[in-house]
């Protein structure tokens, strides 16, 4: 199955039932405007009631880099996501791994990924002019495409039960990234929604048979 991260998670029951059901990663918002925003010490203890092989993730956006840094390794996070305008010159995050987003307007092309933070992991997403990211909104799958033949590529914005699996084929991407897609409001999962978009996964051809590698800072992998 292709890796999917369940971002946006507030609560412990939803950690669990996304463990349970196959994620590969958990991803905690700390940028304080966001609906889904918790805090180190809420995503710590949500991080250790869930299985060891699933790895949290932390979605900051320019927030000071010691801030990132401090706050991923009380979390116990296995990588960072910068959502906001951050370099690889600022951001030294411990060896963590990194995944950086682009946000696509409606005018972008696959060669914007070309010059985007080296080595990282992309995540592609619907830019929004206030809200970064959880938009619910479909970013244009042609050019996520082509974007994924470049490099290795997270593909998020607007997936849902109904179209994941027309997504992984005309895609192809690394993994995928849902948040609202399986919410009954901001921060609350509904289970009823992670099943059926899991369901929907079963049996469908993984995009990249390498698994859920995720490239560090140096274009390494684990």
């Amino acid at each position: 199955m292709t890796p999917v991260k369940i971002c946006g998670i507030t609560r412990v029951e939803d950690a669990l039932l996304a463990a349970d059901l196959g994620a590969t990663w958990i991803g905690f918002v700390f940028w304080p405007r966001s609906p889904r925003c918790v805090t180190p010490a809420a995503a710590a203890d949500i991080l250790a009631a869930v299985p060891p092989q699933v790895t949290g993730v932390g979605v900051f956006v320019n927030q000071p880099p010691d801030d990132v840094a401090a706050t991923a390794a009380r979390v116990g996070l296995g990588a960072v996501q910068l959502h906001g305008d951050e370099t690889p010159t600022q951001y030294v995050v411990g060896g963590r791994r990194v995944i950086k987003a682009l946000r696509l307007s409606a005018d972008s092309t696959a060669a914007a990924a070309d010059t985007v933070w080296p080595g990282a992991t992309l995540l592609l997403d619907a830019f929004d002019p206030v809200q970064m990211g959880g938009t619910g909104r479909r970013i244009d799958w042609t050019v996520a495409s082509a974007i994924a033949r470049r490099r290795r590529m997270i593909l998020s914005g607007g997936l849902r039960t109904e179209n994941v699996r027309e997504a992984l084929a005309r895609v192809a991407p690394f993994a995928l990234d849902v948040s609202s897609g399986v919410e009954a409001e901001p921060g609350i999962k509904d289970p009823v929604r992670m099943r059926s978009f899991f369901d929907a996964l079963r049996g469908a051809p993984s995009s990249h048979p390498q698994g859920s590698r995720v490239e560090s800072t140096t274009g390494a992998e684990s």
